[in-house]
């Protein structure tokens, strides 16, 4: 079962927030209040590794863009932890040193989330929309029972797609496809 710890934003800020030690799973920190993600199990897991190594093996060579599994992004007053994040290669953050940086303070460029047994899917979507309402270009939900992806795209009516429809990705990865089959047999183990 989710667990959801609640503070009032008066009792904490988001400074105070990234003051205190990361947990396992982690927690995030939206409009004052903080919620414990659950922990991932085997489906979420298999769809977490296996997406980012597939967009990283056509991303990464190129130095196209950088898929990052649970990685902390704060940006907008919120402090979020997408399963994926995928970042275009000229917007990772660096150091001085051309060194990857440890804090992200901006969106993603591709945000995917992976509906866990018993999570909120609004809450879930919730952070979706504000990635998108802070420069994110492609958001996708994916749902493990029915086997759906729901794909969100600025300025545009969310889609849900099932089965052979094909998948938007981000512009700069070429013609790579992946479909929500693709996805999905990830988790047939044969």
């Amino acid at each position: 079962m989710m667990t959801s710890l609640t503070i009032p934003e008066t009792q904490l800020t988001l400074a105070e927030f990234l003051a205190q030690p990361e947990t396992k799973p982690a927690r995030e920190y939206v409009n004052g209040q903080i919620h414990q993600k659950p922990m991932p199990q085997g489906e979420h897991s298999v769809l977490q590794g296996s997406l980012v190594t597939a967009i990283n093996q056509v991303a990464i060579p190129e130095k196209l863009a950088y898929a990052f599994p649970e990685l902390r992004c704060t940006f907008g007053g919120r402090s979020i932890v997408p399963d994926v994040s995928v970042f275009t290669w000229e917007r990772i953050p660096r150091k001085a040193n051309n060194r990857i940086e440890n804090k992200f303070k901006i969106a993603p460029d591709w945000t995917i989330e992976i509906l866990s047994p018993d999570q909120s899917p609004s809450r879930v979507i919730d952070n979706i929309l504000f990635c998108l309402n802070h420069g994110t270009k492609l958001g996708w939900f994916i749902e493990p029972d029915d086997e759906s992806v729901m794909v969100f795209q600025p300025n545009q009516l969310p889609v849900v797609k099932y089965e052979a429809d094909s998948l938007p990705i981000l512009d700069n990865l070429g013609d790579w496809q992946l479909t929500v089959a693709d996805v999905f047999s990830w988790l047939n183990l044969e």
